[in-house]
């Protein structure tokens, strides 16, 4: 406990106050055009009141044609400034670190480019993915549009150091367009950005490098990796883990394990816990943090004592806006048991947009009687 409540510095300059981090939750609440909506800024305020040290807005995207989900939060338009701006300030008035996790969906976005949020029309781009994609009616990436993504990239963190952001994170989970170049089942590019390992993590490199180049001093950069599914390799994804913490450019890299507690899924790797895989590299300034099943205090005390420098919550914060105050005052804290009713969603600050997504998760709202 007196870990989890202790004060975490990153190499940027930044300390954050506890060891809690809001994970980048998908909640489709912005406005179509991606403009912040009332519902969003309600939502990621009270986490940050909550009491959660360093408060993530959901994936942003930072180009229209990597656009994911209806309701996206944008960040890759000089009009999305004035409620970033709002959000920013929202979320620092209460002693957050206020981050935006900058996103492109790449061969998984929206079809209806240039309508952000509506259904596919005929006519419409293919989505972009490194290599051609049967699957997803994905066409490869030409290396201007490669070259224009990875800039994207790097606008959209200066757009949210304009609006007063603390920080920005670079999704590379997933199977969205970083992941995609990362994979070698997806990518098969045989150009710099394709082939080994080391081109295949040259995308993330140089958005990583263009954000350090682009923004301020103090401006904090985190990555995030999952190193199953999506056609990765675990190894390959351990060692650019190492990499990216040799290198010590980012200030955190945050792990999306599914469950901090389990082992591989891969036969050949099974013997040790997956999370160990990480937490035994040579970190040097670079925090780690993981998600996973982090829903009680009992677990977020075991993914600090497995290594991990802060924990990563995102079911346990949507049942509760101020998990980290509830963990502070019982060490033994449990969420409400699933599934819950509507009306303690939004009484959570849950908007009717994520109410019903919440829906889709199975077992987790309870139907009206």
């Amino acid at each position: 406990m007196t870990l989890l409540f202790s004060p975490l510095s990153f190499a940027s300059g930044a300390t954050l106050k506890n060891r809690f981090m809001l994970a980048p939750l998908t909640n489709l609440q912005s406005a179509p055009d991606g403009v912040l909506s009332d519902d969003e800024y309600r939502w990621l305020t009270m986490r940050a009141a909550g009491g959660f040290a360093l408060t993530m807005t959901c994936a942003a995207s930072v180009q229209e044609e990597g656009v994911g989900f209806p309701g996206q939060l944008g960040c890759h338009d000089d009009k999305h400034l004035p409620g970033l701006t709002r959000l920013a300030a929202g979320i620092k008035a209460h002693g957050s670190h206020a981050v935006i996790q900058l996103h492109n969906s790449g061969m998984r976005a929206l079809r209806a480019h240039g309508s952000h949020g509506e259904s596919n029309t005929e006519g419409a781009r293919a989505p972009m993915c490194p290599s051609d994609n049967e699957e997803f009616g994905a066409k490869a990436m030409s290396l201007d549009e490669v070259r224009r993504a990875r800039d994207c990239f790097i606008a959209a963190a200066v757009r949210a150091q304009r609006a007063g952001f603390d920080g920005v994170e670079l999704h590379g989970a997933h199977g969205y367009l970083i992941c995609q170049f990362l994979s070698p089942e997806i990518n098969r590019r045989e150009d710099d950005y394709g082939g080994s390992p080391e081109n295949r993590a040259r995308f993330l490199l140089e958005c990583i490098d263009g954000v350090r180049a682009t923004t301020k001093p103090g401006f904090s950069l985190g990555v995030r990796l999952s190193p199953e599914r999506f056609g990765l390799d675990l190894i390959e994804i351990r060692d650019l883990a190492q990499r990216l913490m040799r290198e010590a450019k980012i200030d955190y890299l945050d792990m999306s394990l599914w469950d901090v507690f389990k082992e591989p899924t891969d036969e050949k790797y099974k013997g040790k816990p997956l999370a160990q895989y990480f937490t035994e590299l040579d970190r040097g300034p670079v925090r780690l943090g993981a998600a996973g099943k982090l829903t009680t205090g009992e677990s977020v005390r075991r993914c600090l004592d497995a290594g991990f420098d802060f924990a990563i919550i995102g079911r346990g914060a949507i049942l509760h806006h101020d998990f980290p105050e509830r963990v502070r005052a019982n060490a033994d804290f449990t969420p409400a048991a699933l599934p819950v009713n509507a009306e303690h969603l939004r009484a959570e600050g849950l908007g009717e947009a994520f109410v019903t997504y919440m829906r889709t998760w199975k077992g987790f709202v309870a139907e009206a009687a």
